[in-house]
């Protein structure tokens, strides 16, 4: 298995301070954001690692995190240079992918639980975690029946059909370029993540897992306050790097 961090984008929300670094750059406690989910991939065993940048901030990584020779592991640089949703990663990933399956977090996701053995145990399909949350119209819902199996998924939908959202972090099996390859732009010209796992549950092999400890998107003042809070607090002895 190879690893995705998907770290482009402007991150409007966070201006003024993203107006000169990038928000995955940020930080976070004692170290850049970016190394929260770098942190899950080399914890899972994973050893190449491509890191999707915005064009206007690749030399930043690059002097950052150099190589990864000081990791453990190899890293690629890509640049996505127009954001245009989470699927485009693995239309972006191809060549680095090959025929291997691959882990995608992104990069302003931090997450409390140890996600190693769901990485190390993946074999085939695909499998996401979702966490419950107070706002489910801003993210990706998944809809269970009563044995809390999965029976749908909808983006940022007006009326959620639950308040489970899908996390930002996903495994799949290579055919998931091939499916990213055939989707069409939403509504919001963007390359739909819950497309792709749409088409998996209609194959009837998406795995939905839940998330016990806590999980943050960063991508407000106050969620990056609650991710100094949790990094201080409870993250530190998780870490490797």
């Amino acid at each position: 298995m190879k690893g995705i961090i998907l770290s482009g984008g402007s991150a409007t929300r966070l201006r003024p301070c993203t107006k000169v670094t990038s928000k995955q750059l940020l930080p976070v406690y004692n170290r850049p954001m970016i190394y929260y989910p770098l942190n899950t991939l080399i914890k899972a065993g994973i050893k190449e690692i491509m890191i999707i940048v915005a064009p206007e901030r690749a030399g930043d990584y690059l002097n950052l995190l150099g190589s990864g020779k000081d990791f453990g592991v190899k890293f690629t640089y890509e640049v996505q240079d127009k954001p245009e949703g989470l699927a485009q990663a693995f239309i972006i990933g191809e060549t680095f992918l090959e025929d291997d399956s691959v882990c995608m977090i992104l990069g302003d996701n931090i997450f409390e639980d140890d996600l190693a053995d769901d990485v190390k145990s993946f074999q085939s399909g695909a499998k996401v975690f979702a966490k419950q949350v107070k706002d489910p119209e801003r993210f990706g819902i998944v809809e269970f029946d009563a044995n809390m199996k999965a029976v749908s998924i909808e983006e940022k939908p007006a009326q959620p059909k639950s308040n489970y959202c899908v996390t930002g972090m996903y495994l799949y099996d290579n055919r998931v370029v091939k499916v990213a390859k055939e989707l069409k732009p939403s509504t919001r010209g963007e390359l739909e993540i819950t497309d792709i796992n749409k088409w998996y549950l209609a194959q009837g092999e998406l795995e939905v897992a839940m998330i016990s400890g806590a999980w943050i998107d960063t991508g407000t003042f106050d969620s990056l306050l609650e991710a100094q809070n949790l990094a201080k607090e409870k993250l530190q002895s998780k870490l490797v790097i």
